[in-house]
């Protein structure tokens, strides 16, 4: 009798076990799936490099699918891009990243390119818009947009700042974001648009916090602002492939065994 009962208890946790494994095959299978959609709305290398030659992306997600995103966009004598950072990671970061694409491209088609101020507060409008619920929520993404228009760089951002290299300096020029996310905030006013002269040879880099905030290193700390300023400055002169290569190196370096704790994204332009 006891091994009759066991037998059939067996076989209970058995089939449970099968069904465990099934849904988790089915969730992967559908996260992938939802990868390549997400991967749709990202430029394409070939894309980015027929206008921006002296370009990188570094694009770390922590999951299959991010709530970081790239962006790139040629309008006539102007050319738009942008690195911005979602609510969240993972599915519901992702659900956002392609919602907040979308309010970008809608953005940037109503307005004129150089005027990136104006194109975050349509950006910000839309998001408002398509996230309004009786559930108020609040959330929406963090980002860096320039456009690049002969000599001039123009900025403006929600949370995330522009470092510029100027070229011998061997230091970073820091333009700070407006403290304003993309959505919906309890203060509101218009972003700021910076308008910065550039110059041949100068290095340009946007980034998400995720290079930033990760842990590791020898003490489980986290890499922090300061010291990816300095190794951006140990790097900017060398050829734009070998940077990518190198900033991948020292994150992986630096996050050793510990956990990616958030997506990653940075994208560097030599002038």
């Amino acid at each position: 009798y006891l091994y009759i009962k066991s037998r059939k208890k067996n076989n209970i946790i058995s089939n449970q076990n099968a069904q465990v494994k099934k849904a988790n095959s089915e969730i992967i299978d559908s996260i992938n799936y939802a990868k390549k959609i997400q991967s749709a709305i990202l430029p394409t290398t070939n894309f980015i490099k027929s206008i921006l030659t002296n370009s990188f992306i570094y694009y770390q997600p922590k999951d299959i699918v991010a709530g970081d995103f790239y962006w790139l966009k040629k309008m006539e004598q102007s050319i738009l891009f942008a690195v911005a950072d979602c609510t969240g990671h993972g599915v519901p970061g992702a659900l956002m990243s392609v919602l907040c694409n979308n309010a970008l491209n809608r953005a940037s088609a109503e307005t004129k390119a150089i005027n990136t101020g104006k194109i975050l507060d349509i950006t910000r409008d839309i998001v408002i818009s398509e996230l309004n619920s009786e559930e108020n929520v609040k959330d929406g993404m963090d980002i860096a947009l320039c456009c690049i228009n002969k000599k001039t760089l123009f900025y403006s951002g929600a949370n995330n700042p522009l470092w510029i290299i100027r070229k011998e300096t061997d230091t970073v020029q820091e333009f700070k974001a407006d403290k304003l996310p993309i959505g919906r905030h309890d203060i509101s006013f218009p972003y700021k648009t910076h308008e910065i002269p550039i110059n041949k040879g100068d290095s340009i880099y946007i980034f998400s916090d995720g290079f930033a905030d990760q842990f590791g290193g020898d003490r489980g700390k986290k890499y922090k602002t300061k010291q990816f300023k300095d190794f951006l400055v140990s790097i900017y002169k060398k050829e734009i492939t070998i940077q990518q290569q190198l900033i991948q190196e020292e994150f992986n370096r630096w996050k050793g065994e510990n956990e990616q704790i958030d997506d990653v994204c940075v994208m560097g332009i030599i002038v």
